[in-house]
């Protein structure tokens, strides 16, 4: 396992280091070398102590309740040295000084704005009825409570990460700076290649979904494949937003949007049958079990409709990166979290108690009743296109820097052209997802396969591994003995690790045997065809 170099022959974070010396994303000093894990510490400690000091003087300015009901930060900017791009061509290269300015300048958002990001969710809450209903009541509760425990845990280490590491001088971005500072090279490749996966096939699902609402509206004299299409379109203009700040606003209206589809299908499905031609099954009595006797590979599938509640820990760096006050995130995904875990399972114990075996995954999509169908498919519709966009902006964002800018040196998002570039590389990357959704049409397996294989190894199986490194290297700073008082934690860690490889791996196997089975199976959608899944 390759580390990067704590301090061994390495720069003195504390001599002075002139700006033409550095490069803006990942430096190299002009003797070859390039910034050390104690170069990270050190200016993150500093960076620390800076922003404390002005949250003093926001505390003085805005005042205590203020801050506690909104949040800190999101109204005053810091001030920027780097060209008004109205005013002049920017294509040119950017200084290290410009770009210390810039990366100031977007750090712009509250702990608030945050949480409305963190719940916008469309995929969490309407398929954990159809986890229920694979598990049963009893271990289906077990196993959300034990992801909101772990998910809480994975989180808290990504914040203490990104806290100690984290600084305007070598900003963190994304998942895989965060991985580059820690073991390297290798593993930000990894994060990357599986961030930008589940980016996109995030986006895919929800035009999938959209595809069913939007089918279920029309009464299914449009082709699905069309369907698709037009959520496709509009995706492609609602990611022009470009910066997380001004997503915000988006976020809190698509929070409340989902609040709302989840009380008009409980409403619904309290006082109306089941759907059955759209659960291909005939009418019957609704059954409810306390553990399911369901194959094994179908009662994994279920539980991992569960993990994409807790799924927005790949994120979690970028929304950090965007706060003025990153040390209030753990404000955000502690109300985010509580949130998540009573409402969402609170929905699915109600939402199977009803409807049993007749769940369809995609809750709302399982009333029976046309109009209330019509108007949750509406509410959930809009708030599903806002969620892909939020998807398809940090997945652009992630493929765009790591990519384009680093391989094929394009200009930086905060220069005209490359807002241009940004602007296609939008339409390009839902593109992309809209055949991914209609190729795999198979929606419960599809959602299985990517949180076995991409959404479970962010929220569960890196967060502990990557402390795992960051101790090993602290440890290495110090003159204390290799046995120290943290062996404890990195023994935990490291087994907290082993076993979520091992579930994943499982999960992964199970999903991909159910596509295989649903593709074989007569009467399923077919890829790129006019038939709709819930037909």
């Amino acid at each position: 396992m390759a580390f990067k170099p704590a301090a061994i022959q390495g720069h003195d974070p504390r001599a002075p280091t002139p700006d033409e010396d550095l490069h803006p994303d990942h430096p190299v000093l002009a003797d070859g070398t390039e910034p050390n894990f104690e170069t990270y510490l050190y200016y993150a400690k500093q960076q620390r102590e800076k922003e404390a000091a002005e949250s003093k003087s926001d505390d003085m300015e805005r005042g205590f309740w203020a801050n506690i009901l909104w949040g800190k930060g999101g109204e005053k900017l810091a001030p920027t040295n780097f060209a008004d791009e109205k005013k002049g061509d920017t294509s040119g290269p950017v200084s290290e000084g410009e770009y210390r300015a810039a990366s100031s300048a977007l750090r712009t958002a509250s702990w608030g704005s945050v949480f409305y990001l963190i719940t916008t969710d469309i995929l969490g809450p309407y398929t954990n009825p159809w986890a229920f209903s694979q598990v049963g009541y009893g271990p289906g509760v077990a196993c959300f409570i034990a992801f909101a425990i772990m998910a809480a845990y994975g989180g808290l280490l990504l914040w203490y990460m990104f806290m100690k590491l984290d600084s305007e001088r070598h900003p963190l971005r994304s998942f895989g700076d965060l991985a580059y500072r820690i073991y390297g090279t290798w593993f930000r490749h990894v994060c990357n290649i599986l961030q930008s996966l589940q980016l996109i096939i995030n986006v895919g699902l929800i035009i999938l979904l959209n595809g069913q609402g939007l089918s279920q509206v029309s009464k299914f004299k449009l082709c699905f494949s069309i369907c698709n299409i037009v959520w496709m379109l509009a995706g492609m203009l609602l990611g022009q937003i470009r910066t997380l700040r001004k997503f915000s606003w988006v976020a809190n209206l698509s929070v409340w949007l989902n609040v709302i589809t989840l009380i008009i299908t409980m409403g619904a499905v309290a006082n109306t049958p089941p759907n059955y031609a759209g659960a291909n099954l005939p009418p019957g009595p609704v059954q409810t079990v306390a553990i399911s006797n369901l194959p094994f590979e179908d009662r994994l599938n279920g539980i991992m409709q569960m993990v994409f509640s807790y799924g927005g820990a790949m994120i979690f760096i970028e929304f950090m990166a965007e706060m003025r006050r990153p040390m209030d995130f753990w404000k955000a995904m502690a109300v985010a979290q509580l949130f998540i875990t009573i409402i969402y399972m609170f929905f699915g114990l109600f939402v199977y108690s009803y409807q049993g075996q007749f769940v369809l995954n995609i809750a709302n999509q399982g009333i029976s009743l046309y109009s209330l169908q019509t108007v949750a498919n509406a509410t959930s519709l809009t708030a599903g296109v806002i969620a892909a966009a939020l998807y398809g902006n940090i997945g652009v964002k992630v493929i765009y820097n790591d990519v384009f800018v680093e391989l094929f040196r394009a200009p930086p998002l905060t220069v005209k052209s490359g807002k241009y570039l940004f602007a296609v590389s939008i339409v390009v990357y839902w593109a992309l997802a809209f055949i991914i959704a209609s190729a795999i049409p198979q929606f419960s397996a599809l959602t299985a396969l990517v949180a076995a294989v991409c959404t479970f190894q962010f929220s569960y199986t890196f967060p502990p591994f990557m402390l795992l490194g960051y101790m090993m290297q602290n440890t290495a700073l110090s003159a204390s003995s290799p046995v120290s008082k943290h062996s404890l934690i990195n023994l935990w860690n490291f087994i907290l690790t082993l076993a979520c490889l091992a579930t994943a791996v499982l999960a992964a196997y199970s999903a991909i045997k159910t596509i295989v089975t649903q593709f074989d199976t007569s009467g399923s959608a077919t890829s790129f065809g006019c038939q709709s899944p819930v037909q």
